[in-house]
C-alpha cells in the first residue's frame, strides 16, 4: 500500500512540476527512483499515464483523468492530517514561510521566534526575499505580501496591518532648509529641498502618494530625488546624515527618531500606507501551526507598525 501511495505522490509532482527532474528534486528522490514508480504505477493500471519524448512530456487522456482523480485523494488526506493537528493545543511541524527581507528580518523573525521558544515541536524554514513567490509552485505555506494583491483563485489571505508611510529628516538638515508644515507646503518649496527616494526603474520619475489634507484626494508628489535606491536603510541613513529629506516606514525610523537623529516633519491629516496581508494557498482547512502564526502576527504588528489596535481574526481574499 505504501509503494503504491508513492507512485501516485511521484505521478502528481511529476505533473504539477512538468518533469521527473523537477518532481525528484521537491520530493527528496532521485529521478531514477521517480521514473520507475510511475513506471510501476503504469504496469500496475495496465495504461500509459504520459506521452514521452527526449525533450517532453505530457499526459495521455487517460494520464489527464487519472491526475485529477489522485489530486482530489491527496488533497484529502492533506486535508485529514491538517483536521488532526488542528485539534491539537500546540502547532507542530515545518512552517516554510517568505517575506520581504528588511521587514522580514526586523519585524516578523522576532514575533516568529518567541513563537518557537514557546513551541518546541514547531519548525520554521524561512526565506527572507523581496521577489515575489509562486506559493504552490515553490511549496510555500505562508508568505507576508506588502501592497496591493492580485486577484488568485488559488491563494487565501488576511490583512495583517498597513505600513504607515511617514516623512523624515535630520534636526541639522531642518535647521537648515526649512521644516515644512504639511503637505502643500512642502510641494511648494520642493525646489529648496533634497530628496532621497526608494526605486530603481529609470524610466519613471519616483513619485510619492499622500492624501490632500484639505479633500483626502489621493495625490503624486514626483520627487526631485537626489539620491534614488531600491534599499529602505540607505533612505534611512542618507536623511540621518543630514543630506536630505526621505518618505520611509514609521517602522524604520522609530529607533531614529527615539535617538533624536531623525525627526518628522509632521503628521498627516490621513496618513498612507501599504496594505500587508499574510497569503496562503486555499485549502479547506488551514493546519493548526498556520493559523497560530497568523494570529500572532495579526495581533501583534499593527503596534509594531504605529497602530496600537489589533485587527479582527476574519479577513478573507
Amino acid at each position: 500500500m505504501n509503494e503504491r501511495l508513492q507512485g501516485i505522490e511521484a505521478f502528481a509532482a511529476a505533473v504539477e512540476a512538468g518533469s521527473f527532474a523537477l518532481a525528484a528534486s521537491r520530493l527528496g528522490r532521485t529521478r531514477s527512483a521517480v521514473g520507475k514508480s510511475i513506471a510501476r504505477l503504469e504496469q500496475r493500471l495496465a495504461v500509459r499515464l504520459f506521452h514521452r519524448t527526449t525533450r517532453s512530456q505530457s499526459l495521455t487522456d487517460d494520464g489527464q483523468a487519472y491526475y485529477e482523480r489522485c489530486r482530489r485523494a491527496l488533497d484529502e488526506l492533506v486535508a485529514a492530517d491538517a483536521a488532526i493537528e488542528a485539534g491539537r493545543h500546540a502547532p507542530v511541524g515545518t512552517l516554510r514561510m517568505s517575506m520581504p527581507a528588511l521587514f522580514g528580518r526586523v519585524c516578523i523573525a522576532p514575533l516568529l521566534l518567541d513563537l518557537a521558544r514557546d513551541h518546541e515541536g514547531l519548525r520554521l524554514d524561512l526565506q527572507f526575499s523581496d521577489r515575489r513567490v509562486d506559493l504552490v509552485e515553490e511549496r510555500v505555506d505562508l508568505a507576508i505580501r506588502s501592497g496591493p494583491l492580485t486577484d488568485s483563485s488559488t491563494l487565501a489571505a488576511r490583512l495583517l496591518g498597513h505600513q504607515w508611510m511617514g516623512l523624515y529628516a535630520a534636526p541639522g538638515y531642518l535647521a537648515r532648509h526649512g521644516r515644512p508644515a504639511h503637505w502643500q507646503a512642502l510641494v511648494d518649496t520642493a525646489g529648496s529641498h533634497r530628496f532621497a527616494c526608494y526605486g530603481h526603474d529609470e524610466q519613471r520619475p519616483p513619485s510619492w502618494p499622500y492624501h490632500d489634507g484639505a479633500t483626502g484626494e489621493l495625490r503624486e508628489f514626483e520627487v526631485p530625488a537626489r539620491v534614488r535606491c531600491d534599499s529602505l536603510e540607505v533612505l534611512a541613513a542618507s536623511a540621518e546624515a543630514g543630506l536630505d529629506i526621505t518618505r520611509i516606514p514609521q517602522w524604520l525610523a522609530a529607533p531614529a527618531v527615539a535617538a533624536g537623529t531623525l525627526v518628522k516633519l509632521f503628521d498627516e491629516a490621513q496618513p498612507y500606507g501599504y496594505a500587508l496581508h499574510a497569503v496562503w494557498p486555499s485549502t479547506r482547512t488551514l493546519p493548526h501551526r498556520t493559523r497560530v502564526v497568523i494570529d500572532t502576527l495579526a495581533a501583534r504588528l499593527p503596534a509594531l507598525l504605529g497602530s496600537a489596535h489589533p485587527l479582527p481574526r476574519s479577513a478573507g481574499r
